[in-house]
C-alpha cells in the first residue's frame, strides 16, 4: 500500500464518474481540489462541492476559499457551505468512499508526513449516505466568490492583528475548557454589516475587534439580520455569567464584574469593560432595559418611552 493510498482510492472512484460527483469535506486545499476536479474526465458531469468556511480555520491555513475561483472557472462545478458539517464522503455516480479523510494534502497522503485515515467503500443508496445528502441540502446555502473574498480577508485581518492569538491547531469539536469568548466591541451595530462583507471606514483597530468577536461567534453563513440577531443572543445566552438573567429576568452588574473577575482572572478595570460589553450587547440584540438599583442593573423587557 503507497502513502497516498487514499489519494489513489478517491482519484480512482472520480475517474469512473459519468452523470455526478459529490465532494464533502470540512477543509478543503486549493491544490488538493484541483486535482479532485481534473480527476473527473467526463465532460458532462455535474461536479457539487460541500464545504464549510470558518474564518478561524482559514486564518489557520486549513481550508482555502479560493475554491470558489476554480469553480467559476468550471461550469461543470458548484459549491455549497454547510456550517455544522463534519463528514467525509466522496461520491461517483451510485459508489461513494465515506470515512475520515478531509481534501487536503496531508489527510490524503499528497503531502507527507501525511496523517493516517480511512476511507471505506458503500453503495451510494446507503440510507446513512441518503440521510446525510439530505440533511445537506436542508440546511446548505451557495458559496459564492464574493463571500469567498470576505471570509479571506476577514482572515487575513485575523493573522495581521498582534491581539489575537496565534492559530496553531484547529480541531473539529469545540474546546470546552478553553478560554471564554467577551464581547469586545463596543458597538454591536457594526456586527452584521461587517458579517455581510461591508467593511465601511473602521480603523484597523476597530475593525479587528468586530472580526475577532464574529470569528468567535462562528455563526452559519448568509443568515438574514433578524436571524442573526437571534443566534448572537444566543450565543450570550450560553454565557454562565449570563444564566441569571435568563432564569431570573434580572443581572446585577455588581455581580456581573465580579462572576467576570472570578472566571477570567482580569482587573477589576477588565472586568467593568467587559460587562459593559455584554449590556451594550444584550441591550441591542435582545430586550433588555438597565435600570438604576444602586449599582445598575439589567432587566428583561425594553424599556418604554
Amino acid at each position: 500500500m503507497t502513502s497516498d493510498h487514499v489519494w489513489r482510492q478517491i482519484e480512482g472512484l472520480l475517474a469512473t464518474a459519468r452523470g455526478r460527483v459529490v465532494l464533502v469535506a470540512p477543509f478543503i486545499k486549493r491544490e488538493v481540489f484541483a486535482a479532485a476536479v481534473g480527476a473527473v474526465t467526463a465532460a458532462e458531469t455535474e461536479i457539487l462541492c460541500v464545504t464549510r468556511w470558518s474564518v478561524m480555520e482559514v486564518a489557520a491555513g486549513v481550508s482555502d476559499p479560493e475554491i470558489a475561483e476554480l469553480a467559476a472557472a468550471d461550469s461543470r462545478v458548484s459549491i455549497l457551505l454547510c456550517h455544522d458539517l463534519h463528514a467525509k464522503l466522496y461520491l461517483a455516480d451510485d459508489r461513494c468512499l465515506v470515512g475520515s479523510a478531509n481534501l487536503t494534502a496531508k489527510a490524503t497522503g499528497r503531502r507527507q508526513p501525511r496523517n493516517l485515515e480511512v476511507l471505506v467503500e458503500v453503495p451510494e443508496a446507503h440510507p446513512e449516505v441518503q440521510q446525510l445528502l439530505g440533511d445537506i441540502q436542508a440546511t446548505s446555502v451557495p458559496a459564492t466568490l464574493e463571500l469567498a473574498r470576505q471570509i479571506r480577508a476577514q482572515a487575513d485581518v485575523l493573522k495581521s492583528d498582534e491581539d489575537c492569538p496565534k492559530f496553531v491547531v484547529v480541531t473539529e469539536e469545540a474546546d470546552e475548557d478553553g478560554p471564554s469568548w467577551r464581547p469586545e466591541t463596543r458597538a454591536p451595530h457594526r456586527l452584521y454589516p461587517v458579517y455581510r462583507g461591508s467593511r465601511h471606514d473602521y480603523v484597523s483597530e476597530i475593525l479587528a475587534g468586530v472580526v475577532r468577536d464574529l470569528a468567535h461567534l462562528n455563526l452559519p453563513q448568509g443568515l438574514s439580520e433578524t436571524a442573526f440577531s437571534k443566534a448572537v443572543l444566543a450565543g450570550l445566552h450560553t454565557m454562565p455569567e449570563v444564566e441569571q438573567l435568563v432564569t431570573s429576568g434580572r443581572l446585577s452588574m455588581a455581580d456581573l464584574q465580579q462572576q467576570l473577575m472570578e472566571a477570567d482572572g482580569t482587573t477589576e478595570a477588565q472586568a467593568q469593560r467587559a460587562a459593559e460589553n455584554i449590556c451594550e450587547w444584550l441591550k441591542y440584540f435582545g430586550e433588555v432595559r438597565v435600570v438604576p438599583t444602586g449599582p445598575w442593573e439589567i432587566r428583561q423587557g425594553r424599556e418604554f418611552t
